[in-house]
């Protein structure tokens, strides 16, 4: 439960629960859970926000403009870092922005229906690290397709002594290597974070109200200001790290295109 005997659990808002029972194929549970859902809701919402924005008027209206906008952003970010190459990959880093951040900002949503709540999916390190494997699966595609072996020159920088070419390769592979998982725990840990703090500040909002007027002046008050402040900083940080997934995104991108 999320609250028994007046606690408030923080840590239930990320429980994955199948909404329609158990599932199992093959050993396997593939159960549908509410994760699931709120995927398939963030995808909707990304085709729905596309599908209004695609109509090429030639006075576009706002919706139109804020869709040109976006991808008009993720084409610049491609072109500065990657270069006119780079524009094949805008699809694909449009898509990995336009998922993180409805997902950060759908799993805000101060809503909830007999029990039932926003998900953050981005709160799940599976979530993310799919994510960081898509990503970085394609560097590696790009990387060999374009290079083959000579995409390990990666490895050695240039002007290394070659008495130091086996350490740098094996250091500058590890820290190629860790990535994928840096680039996965980074927004991990950024959603989890943001979410167990308010859920803790809320505790302290409710339970203070429940004590008494004059805890709900002295506790409760405070802490429902600073709610408000961390939801407002919160909801900057589900942006940034969309953007921070993107542009990490293409900036490994450029390691693979541009090898010298």
């Amino acid at each position: 439960m999320a609250a028994e005997g007046g606690k408030i659990d923080p840590m239930h808002q990320f429980t994955v629960e199948p909404l329609f029972g158990h599932w199992a194929v093959g050993g396997y549970d593939l159960s549908f859970t509410n994760s699931a859902l709120w995927m398939v809701i963030t995808l909707a919402c990304l085709w729905v926000f596309m599908l209004g924005g695609m109509k090429r008027d030639l006075v576009p209206g706002r919706w139109q403009a804020a869709v040109e906008g976006v991808t008009g952003f993720i084409n610049g970010m491609m072109a500065t870092n990657v270069g006119p190459e780079g524009k094949r990959f805008v699809p694909l880093v449009f898509t990995l922005f336009m998922f993180i951040l409805l997902s950060n900002i759908l799993g805000l949503l101060p809503i909830g229906i007999t029990g039932a709540h926003p998900f953050t999916s981005t709160s799940h390190f599976t979530v993310t690290g799919v994510l960081a494997l898509l990503a970085f699966g394609t560097v590696l595609v790009v990387g060999f397709a374009r290079h083959g072996f000579h995409f390990f020159s990666l490895f050695v920088p240039s002007g290394t002594p070659a008495l130091m070419i086996p350490l740098m390769f094996v250091i500058e592979l590890m820290s190629f290597l860790v990535r994928p998982f840096s680039l996965a725990l980074r927004l991990f840990v950024a959603m989890t974070a943001g979410h167990i703090l308010l859920k803790v500040l809320a505790g302290f909002v409710i339970n203070a109200g429940n004590a008494g007027i004059g805890y709900g002046i002295l506790v409760g008050g405070p802490s429902f200001i600073l709610m408000v402040g961390i939801s407002a900083l919160e909801l900057l940080v589900c942006v940034i790290q969309a953007y921070v997934f993107a542009l990490l995104t293409s900036l490994y991108l450029n390691d693979a295109v541009n090898l010298h």
